[in-house]
């Protein structure tokens, strides 16, 4: 319960600062700019390939391709699907689509045919960009297999194949001219990427981008890190969500800074050997990705914190970090380390810690609101904005928020209302206007009538020092509604923790309600592609697991 007498009378609301103003441009006309001024400094690596390009050969292979998509009929509006890992093509393709105004559908690599079917139909899709196999996903081969299924698909180009070259020679056809005058007619709010969202039930909404919600998002994210055309960034983060496209890629040609491409999926052993060997300055990832690469550096085999003297700052999102995680960081020299929220309908980030901020308002909150963004917590029944100190939904508004899911007005106008973008996240303002997540609503814990916050337990369990990584859900109990169960990942070498164990070791320490009931060990948790942990998976295993035990 709130104590009302020490609750803020403020309100959970806050603007963040304009001092810098938005960019009014698309993002094609912000390459070009990039180009101009720092056209000898690189712009993009590609380690697997070995292949780099300064921002001048950059621009020159986009426009090419772009010239190559006008020649195949593709032209502004039209919708482009990419699925593929992260690659050098990739990239090419983000930006030569944005030079012509077409619409990039980015798709999940991990989709399966049911699904990819839903995504290239719904948003009408005329040509696809795939890569070659990779890990257990045959792009080209599934592409065949829905493709009577997708009237509107004409094209399918698979990157390194004859399909590929043929696009590129395709450029032959399309004047200089011809593209200068298409990327001309576009304008900033014109729509420009439309990225599925995983929701947890039914089929994925469209989420639809404009040159200016993920332009000025990057940018202003890239501002956070203090970029520069000197800065470095090693991007393991996946290339089709928010995190590796805006947060990455349009954040560095935004400042001039240089895209690293570590591999095609996260390794920590490929990323690290990156940081080390091009000498990265700021390092992207969610929180299990750090935990991965600081496993490999305790071992002390291959790498140590050494390895990350330059880095200099970097992007932790997609989940909460834990303490100890930050402490980790800091320790190895890695002091300007920000911390991002957002959501992929909100282009992504609503708000950044900043490299000054406190130690524990680098951990214990998301940071404060982004620049041109309103941020309020409301209550989630009556939609009136909560004083401070009070949780609630957390909503955003301004140049970010889509225009819209692809297609869908009645799913979009549930989410937004005046303007605001409800996150369906639990948040907390305080008196200086950080915010903490606390969860999903969907994910509180309500056990006896008392909501349990699953992020205050495991930050708690992460101090036990036989355990790696924490996860805390709610399963069904007949008794009391739900009852918490803690699934733990454990440092190597050490004994799996019983509940008798946890039970004893929260004694005292934390409110009878809130100790875990149940405890479950496990070696990986589940992962959406994005490096999310899947509560959602967890909580079903839970009770599969509890019903078999009765």
């Amino acid at each position: 319960m709130v104590d009302t007498d020490m609750m803020s009378k403020q309100p959970s609301y806050a603007q963040g600062r304009v001092d810098t103003p938005l960019i009014e441009q698309t993002i094609g006309d912000t390459l070009d700019a990039t180009a101009r001024r720092h056209g000898s400094r690189e712009a993009l690596v590609e380690v697997d390939s070995g292949r780099r390009w300064t921002y001048a050969e950059f621009l020159a292979d986009v426009d090419r391709l772009a010239r190559g998509l006008l020649a195949s009929g593709i032209g502004p509006g039209d919708r482009v699907g990419i699925w593929a890992p992260n690659c050098a093509g990739w990239t090419l393709v983000q930006f030569a689509t944005a030079k012509i105004g077409a619409i990039l559908v980015t798709i999940n690599p991990s989709y399966r045919t049911h699904e990819l079917a839903f995504v290239l139909n719904q948003s009408g899709t005329r040509m696809i960009v795939v890569s070659e196999p990779f890990k257990t996903s045959d792009y080209p081969t599934m592409v065949e297999q829905v493709r009577d299924e997708c009237p509107a698909l004409e094209h399918v180009v698979v990157i390194g194949r004859s399909s590929w070259d043929e696009l590129l020679q395709r450029a032959e056809e399309v004047s200089p001219e011809r593209l200068a005058e298409v990327q001309g007619g576009l304008a900033p709010h014109d729509p420009i990427n439309i990225q599925y969202t995983s929701g947890t039930t039914g089929f994925p909404k469209g989420a639809t981008l404009s040159h200016r919600n993920i332009l000025n998002n990057g940018f202003f994210v890239g501002e956070g890190c203090s970029y520069t055309e000197v800065d470095r960034i090693c991007l393991p983060v996946p290339f089709y969500h928010c995190f590796g496209m805006v947060m990455g890629n349009l954040a560095a040609i935004t400042h001039g800074s240089c895209m690293v491409i570590p591999g095609r999926g996260f390794d920590p052993a490929g990323t690290l050997r990156t940081v080390r060997e091009e000498q990265i300055t700021s390092l992207y990832g969610v929180p299990t990705m750090f935990v991965a690469e600081f496993e490999l550096m305790d071992k002390g085999e291959e790498f140590t914190t050494a390895d990350l003297a330059t880095v200099r700052t970097g992007i932790m999102a997609g989940s909460l970090c834990p303490a100890s995680l930050m402490r980790k960081l800091v320790d190895a020299g890695v002091t300007d380390i920000t911390i991002c929220y957002g959501m992929t309908e909100t282009s992504p980030v609503s708000t950044q810690t900043t490299p000054d901020d406190p130690f524990d308002k680098k951990v214990g909150t998301v940071g404060r609101v982004g620049p041109h963004l309103q941020i309020q917590i409301v209550d989630p029944t009556t939609r009136e904005v909560v004083p401070r100190g009070v949780a609630g939904e957390f909503c955003t508004k301004g140049y970010s928020v889509m225009l819209g899911y692809w297609e869908q007005p009645e799913k979009t106008a549930e989410v937004l209302q005046d303007g605001w973008m409800a996150t369906g996240d639990i948040g907390v303002m305080d008196d200086d206007g950080y915010v903490e997540i606390t969860g999903r609503i969907k994910d509180l814990v309500i056990r006896g009538g008392e909501n349990i916050s699953p992020r205050e337990i495991e930050e708690f369990l992460y101090t036990h020092p036989d355990v790696l990584d924490a996860q805390v859900v709610g399963v069904a109990d007949p008794k009391f509604g739900e009852e918490v169960m803690a699934w733990l990942r454990m440092r190597e070498g050490t004994v799996p923790l019983t509940a008798e164990a946890v039970r004893e070791f929260c004694s005292g320490k934390l409110a009878h309600y809130k100790i875990p009931r149940y405890v479950q060990v496990i070696d990986e948790f589940p992962m959406t592609v994005t490096g999310k942990i899947r509560k959602v998976e967890l909580r079903d295993r839970g009770e599969e697991i509890l019903r078999a035990g009765d």
